[in-house]
Formats: C-alpha cells, structure tokens, sequence
C-alpha cells in the first residue's frame, strides 16, 4: 500500500524506506542475474553456459529499469526479490496481527537472502512488539534435489542453482547491516523436514512459505500450520509454482481448509486461518 506523505506515519516512513533499501530500488535499481525459465528451449541451453561461468566464480547479469527490478528476477545484491506488493503483504500481516492480538511468532520458511524476515523483524520494531520471535528456516545451502518421498518434484532443476544458495553467515550479516540482528531473530538451518517437527516455537501468528518445491512446502505445512493461531495468516510465495500450488491445495483439501486465497500478486498468496481447526 503506497501512501501521500502527509498520511504517512513514521513508522511507515521508516518500512518504506526500509524496503527500498531491501530491493535496492532506493538507489536506481540493481543487476539482476540473466535466469531464463528451466523448462525452455533457452533455459536447458543455459545451465551448462551458467555452470561453466560458475567455476570462474562470473555470472550473466543485464541492468533493468527500477521499476521492474522486483518482478522476477535475480538480484545481485538486494536481500530480496519480493514485488513491493509482496514486501506491503508482509507488513500488513504483522500489523494485523498485533492490533487484532492474535498470538504466536513469525516465521519464513526459505529466506534466500533475509529480505522477507528482515521486514518481519523491522515491523515489530516499528510497532514496538517485544514479545514475538522471528523465525528465518532455510538449508542456507539451496535447495534439496528431488527425492522418492516426494514424486511431484521429479524433474525440477532448483537444486543446480548455486544463486539460491545463501549461507547463514551472509544472511545474519544481512540482518545486522539493517541493525535488526538481536534476540527476537533466531534460526533454524537444515532441510524442512529435519529442522520443523521439532522447532520450539509453540505458536505461530504469520507462517510466510517460501520453499518452492511440492516437498520443501508440503514439509512446512505439516508440522507449522497446526501451530498457526485462528486470526493467523499463511502467506504462499509461490503459487505460482506448479509443486508448491499442488502441495497447498493438497493440503487444504485435505484439511478442509476454506479460507479465501487472496491474491497478491502474480505468485504470491494467502489466507487467515479461521478456526482451531481451519
């Protein structure tokens, strides 16, 4: 949600400026990593060019207009590639849930670069919250290769792009740069499906799914969405995605989850969580 700044609070002021600065628009945009689509004719023709580079540590990247530097691409050196919609979703969430009271921590489950639990973290600072924790759930060492457990990820190709591999080091250095590293921000490394069944959070008021794949998504919902509060949102990054859509209308379905999925923006999704049960 954009605003005229005489209706802008300060700390809105301080989100917005604090996003800008995320995606790197703030400062006339930013290089994005050339990425062509995996199951094209130009995309299997490029990943062999792509590891090739990757041995000389080079990459492919082309300079964009700024106003196009979120929507889909790879950045070089923002902390996310959220749309701004999807950066306003998340402060919108976390703001709801502290004026409605609904209780619990937050948590991203695949954080790239931090972007999205950065701004987590930088709204209950904004809202003086002192009581929720910041979860940021990553392997932060890419994504894991398809497996038997789950046959609908057959085929993806995410694990080969070293791009998405970002260590726990970068990103806790990340959240400092921001000032927003302390004891409200804790992580969880490793695959999904070690680390969440037995994470010690006990509630949760925004459970952000950012994992891609059938499994890394279907992994997070099963043990997290129990602990989701009624009042509670589940945002879906990528639902756009053909594993991760199919794993959260198995989910629901199967839940008989019926809350409204409200539409963000071309891949990102979500609904409030309505009941114990729901």
């Amino acid at each position: 949600m954009r605003h005229t700044l005489a209706w802008v609070t300060p700390e809105e002021r301080y989100l917005e400026l604090l996003k800008s600065c995320l995606t790197r628009s703030a400062f006339g945009g930013d290089l994005h990593m050339l990425q062509p689509a995996a199951n094209t004719l130009i995309g299997r023709a490029y990943l062999p060019v792509q590891r090739l580079l990757g041995r000389f540590d080079l990459r492919l990247v082309g300079r964009v207009s700024p106003e196009r530097v979120v929507e889909g691409y790879w950045p070089t050196s923002a902390e996310t590639m959220l749309t701004p919609a999807g950066l306003d979703n998340i402060q919108y969430a976390v703001k709801t849930v502290i004026d409605e009271d609904v209780p619990g921590d937050l948590i991203e489950t695949g954080v790239w670069r931090g972007g999205g639990a950065i701004l987590m973290r930088a709204a209950l600072a904004a809202y003086c919250d002192v009581t929720r924790t910041v979860w940021a759930a990553d392997s932060f060492a890419g994504l894991p290769k398809p497996d038997e457990v789950h046959p609908a990820d057959a085929g993806d190709v995410h694990w080969r792009y070293r791009e998405l591999a970002v260590s726990l080091d970068e990103v806790r250095a990340n959240f400092a740069r921001y000032g927003l590293l302390d004891d409200q921000v804790r992580f969880l490394k490793g695959w999904f499906a070690d680390t969440l069944p037995t994470a010690p959070i006990n509630d949760l008021a925004v459970l952000r799914l950012d994992g891609d794949m059938y499994g890394s998504t279907m992994d997070a919902l099963e043990p997290l969405y129990p602990k989701v509060s009624p009042g509670g949102f589940v945002i879906v990054d990528d639902y756009a995605l053909s594993g991760c859509r199919r794993a959260v209308d198995e989910y629901r379905a199967r839940k008989g989850i019926e809350g409204e999925l409200v539409r963000v923006d071309r891949t990102v999704v979500f609904w409030r969580k309505a009941s114990v049960g729901g």
